[in-house]
């Protein structure tokens, strides 16, 4: 059952910028796919907006956990039984109450209306929903 603060008032509707391009078609511990090097793919009409990002800074790339299905208050830290629950706002987990992720990210490259990061915790196909300087 669905705490009452969580109940739908009102939509609140986003729409992806791009998506994620990675080796990771399913998810793996965080340090396995922070370690590659991923791509976020931008919609082409969103291009201008990059201006000023240079490589070597870091941004973070705020996206949705798209196969992030339910949530509990409380987890065990990387589903590992063997830690002690902890209140999800305490983890990164991606079952959340609104299944949001934000990595803060390096920036290898940008080539258009690609960029080429590395640290990004996030799998193939995930939607981005925006870009931010770290």
């Amino acid at each position: 059952m669905m705490p009452d603060a969580l109940q739908p008032k009102s939509a609140i509707v986003y729409r992806a910028i791009g998506h994620v391009e990675n080796s990771f078609d399913e998810p793996a511990a965080p340090y396995e796919i922070r370690a590659v090097e991923s791509r976020i793919v931008l919609d082409p009409s969103l291009s201008e907006g990059l201006k000023g990002l240079d490589p070597g800074c870091q941004i973070m790339v705020i996206f949705h956990f798209h196969r992030s299905q339910g949530f509990e208050l409380l987890q065990h830290p990387q589903g590992d039984r063997s830690r002690p629950r902890r209140g999800v706002f305490a983890l990164r987990s991606p079952r959340r109450p609104n299944p949001i992720g934000v990595s803060v990210v390096d920036l290898v490259a940008v080539e258009g209306n690609v960029l080429r990061v590395r640290g990004l915790d996030a799998i193939n196909g995930t939607p981005v929903l925006d870009l931010k300087p770290a």
